[in-house]
């Protein structure tokens, strides 16, 4: 685990390339660690994952799992653990980020189970309620969390980004 990471970004089962392409660009220009957690839906050689991240790759920092477990297990002395998820009813800006601490998305087409959001805090990213939407894309909802986190972190300790 590197010690000088904002935030760890684990992405559960994600199934889509793109997705997973531009959350690897996000982790790159972030300095934040990607941590993908099999099955994936593609393999990382696939040419949409690669075209996402364009040459931002040799900036990245990223690890692979076999299972959740492997995961929790590999960053268990990171920082708190923050699932994201439509079903929560705490809020992203509830929290105050510290550096370490761990974002957790789940795939795209059904989300984390519940096993997992019990496991860490659950959070949600608000959104209208008067209109048939049912929530971000993962690549968006990973940015919008990233930054909330990094902004959390620069106005109570400084931050971590110039």
């Amino acid at each position: 685990m590197n010690k000088t990471t904002p935030l760890h970004i684990v992405l559960v089962e994600p199934e889509i390339p793109p997705n997973t392409g531009n959350i690897a660009r996000l982790c790159a220009c972030t300095g934040c660690q990607l941590h993908l957690v099999h099955p994936l839906g593609f393999d990382l050689s696939d040419k949409m994952v690669r075209r996402a991240g364009l040459d931002y790759w040799e900036w990245l920092d990223v690890q692979e799992y076999e299972h959740w477990a492997a995961v929790r297990h590999a960053l268990r002395d990171a920082g708190q653990w923050y699932a994201f998820s439509t079903k929560a009813v705490s809020s992203l800006w509830d929290v105050r980020y510290q550096p370490g601490d761990v974002l957790v998305f789940g795939p795209e087409t059904r989300g984390l189970p519940e096993a997992i959001r019990q496991e860490c805090t659950a959070l949600r990213l608000p959104m209208r309620q008067d209109a048939p939407v049912r929530s971000l894309n993962l690549s968006s909802a990973c940015a919008v969390a990233c930054y909330e986190g990094l902004r959390s972190m620069a106005q109570h300790d400084g931050g971590v980004l110039g």
